[in-house]
């Protein structure tokens, strides 16, 4: 049965972020949520509090019981201000770097595979 803290995992992958960053966004000690997904522990009502705040694209219901979705229909996609002051300039460009990188690997990936098979082909016709 999944716990709480199971779906803020599955939060912070979603937000494509570090538990770290996810920790510093909401107020959180370095470490806490490793640290509580590790004991299996019961997250409190303050750190959901915050989550809701800074992450108000959460659905809370969603993050208490498992029901619904994990983003908010009603969410729009603006950008949320508070959420973004939370951060310093530098942590910012960090993610986004760290976005961009992963986009690259992936794209990498995708064109090695592509290419392995053209080998691949090439080489099943020679050998005809």
């Amino acid at each position: 049965m999944y716990k709480t803290i199971d779906r803020i995992m599955l939060f912070i992958k979603h937000l494509g972020i570090s538990v770290r960053q996810f920790d510093i966004s909401i107020g959180a000690s370095n470490g806490y949520t490793l640290r509580m997904n590790k004991n299996r522990a019961s997250v409190g009502s303050d750190v959901i509090e915050n989550i809701s705040r800074v992450h108000p694209s959460v659905n809370v219901e969603w993050l208490i019981t498992g029901r619904g979705s994990m983003i908010r229909d009603s969410y729009s996609d603006e950008m949320n201000l508070d959420v973004l002051n939370s951060f310093s300039e530098d942590e910012i460009e960090k993610m986004v770097e760290q976005k961009v990188v992963e986009k690259e690997k992936q794209e990498l990936k995708k064109m090695l595979r592509e290419v392995i098979h053209e080998v691949e082909l090439t080489n099943a016709s020679l050998n005809k």
